[in-house]
């Protein structure tokens, strides 16, 4: 950063500081709305979703050959099966568009292609199973059906437009790769990697919090266990650097997109939103798209909310678009993907989903 755009950051920073409406109302609440949901963020997906997300991010870099992630998601490896594995991969982790960030990051460290990649970005959030059968008994069979399918669908057609538009002969890498030198057998990276991916299934399930938790707990147990035995010091220190070079990339990003998201909720002109999205139109379908993008749903959240929206009249066209888009997208989670592709590929992906979430959306909504 050169010293005339610090001088010029700096400038914009006073202008906004000095203008700041302090005594406005609205202000206020948008203040402690965007407190609210850092806080209700850091309580509900902090410690159950984001940290093992790290981990296992951190272990893929170290751990996962980066000759395995070239064969199956690599730029030449075969596209079917790489595009098949990338989409569907997602479906047993009840992540959010959050928690897949480190995930992501993990596999284009290791050499994923950006095709294949965003795929897995795209549909981690979108088609997984508990949002998938919640959608199905809350919302209705048809609008269940077509989000699983459509998710999948739009998944795979994302990933390879993006392939398309940056063909890349050799990427470049934006982050630190680990040596990715280190040998564990195949048990020990089972029950490794296992445990540690159980801790985000079961977070995502619907049961008793007690049983919940308590499995949880005891997944991590047997991570921690499995570290501290079957790990030698060298591989334990690899593996910790990597989580906190994740950690320390990402996190900034998004809690800072976390509290953005929830500053501007006060100024969205709901009702107008509402009226917006009750036709099956391109308006109808685009603004629910764009609703869905820039707003943040914790995971299953975007189906209570969709609805109450359906409730008061909106079309099963736009609620479509809101559910491919909404979980995909939000502007916590399109700050960290800039980091990690950079201001153009990240602003070309946003389009992309928006585009595809808008057709999708008119394409149910005119069969329905």
């Amino acid at each position: 950063m050169g010293e005339r755009t610090k001088l010029i950051g700096l400038v914009l920073f006073f202008i906004g500081i000095y203008f700041m409406p302090v005594g406005s109302e609205v202000f206020r609440q948008a203040i402690q709305n965007g407190v609210y949901l850092l806080n209700d963020y850091a309580r509900k997906h902090v410690l159950t979703c984001l940290v093992p997300a790290f981990f296992i991010a951190g272990g893929i870099a170290v751990f996962i050959k980066k000759d395995h992630v070239l064969k199956y998601l690599g730029g030449k490896a075969n596209k079917a099966l790489a595009y098949a594995i990338a989409s569907v991969s997602g479906a047993i982790l009840a992540v959010c568009s959050c928690t897949i960030l480190p995930l992501f990051a993990g596999i284009y460290k290791r050499g994923a292609g950006l095709g294949p990649a965003v795929t897995f970005l795209f549909s981690g959030p979108a088609i997984n199973i508990a949002a998938i059968f919640l959608t199905w008994n809350v919302l209705g069979v048809k609008i269940g059906l077509a989000r699983a399918i459509a998710a999948i669908v739009l998944a795979v057609i994302t990933g390879l437009s993006m392939e398309l538009v940056f063909r890349e002969k050799h990427r470049e890498q934006e982050l630190v790769v680990g040596n990715g030198g280190f040998e564990l057998s195949k048990p020990v990276m089972t029950l490794f990697f296992g445990s540690m991916i159980a801790v985000l299934i079961i977070n995502g399930l619907q049961i008793n919090t007690t049983i919940k938790y308590t499995l949880m707990v005891t997944f991590a147990f047997v991570t921690m266990t499995t570290v501290s035995v079957k790990f030698k010091k060298d591989e334990r220190n690899e593996w910790i650097g990597e989580v906190w070079s994740f950690t320390k990339l990402l996190t900034p990003y998004l809690f800072a997109g976390v509290f953005i998201a929830g500053f501007i909720d006060p100024y969205l002109p709901r009702e107008l939103v509402e009226r917006l999205v009750g036709q099956n139109n391109l308006m109808g379908n685009v603004t629910a798209a764009v609703f869905g993008a820039f707003m943040y749903f914790s995971t299953l959240t975007e189906i209570p909310i969709l609805q109450t929206l359906i409730s008061k009249g909106m079309h099963q066209g736009p609620a479509l678009a809101l559910l491919l888009a909404g979980p995909s997208l939000s502007l916590p989670n399109m700050l960290v993907i800039k980091s990690v592709l950079g201001t153009k590929k990240t602003t070309v992906y946003v389009t992309f989903v928006l585009i595809y979430a808008t057709l999708a959306g008119l394409i149910f909504g005119f069969f329905r």
